[in-house]
C-alpha cells in the first residue's frame, strides 16, 4: 500500500515561495522586451506575477531602486527551479544590459 505524507510532515512544499525583485531600468525598449518574455519562463512553473509596481515613497530607510515586481510560486523549490531554468537563464542577459537588477528568494 502507497504511503502518503500530510502537509505538517512537508510544510515547505505547502507553502507559497515568493521572488521580489528590485530594478532600475537603463534601457527601456530592452526593459519591455523582457518583461513580455518572463511569463513564458514562469508558465511551468504554475508562477503568477502578483504586480509589477513603480516606487511611490520610501517611508523609511533607503532604496534606491524605482520598480518592484513580486512573483508567487507554489513553493520556494519551484521558484529555485525556476531562476535555475534554460528557459530563465536565456533571458537573463537581456535582462542585465536592460536594467539592475536585484532578484530576492523568499519563503514563507
Amino acid at each position: 500500500m502507497p504511503t502518503t505524507t500530510s502537509a505538517a510532515e512537508h510544510p515547505a512544499a505547502s507553502r507559497p515561495g515568493y521572488v521580489i525583485g528590485h530594478i532600475t531600468v537603463r534601457d527601456p525598449g530592452k526593459w519591455r522586451d523582457y518583461c513580455a518574455a518572463v511569463p513564458a519562463s514562469l508558465a511551468p512553473w504554475r508562477a503568477e506575477i502578483v504586480f509589477r509596481g513603480q516606487r511611490h515613497a520610501v517611508f523609511h530607510g533607503s532604496h534606491d531602486h524605482q520598480l518592484t515586481v513580486v512573483i508567487r510560486f507554489p513553493d520556494i523549490a519551484a521558484a529555485t527551479h525556476w531562476h535555475a531554468s534554460p528557459a530563465y537563464q536565456t533571458l537573463v542577459p537581456l535582462r542585465n544590459a536592460a536594467a539592475d537588477v536585484t532578484l530576492l528568494g523568499f519563503d514563507t
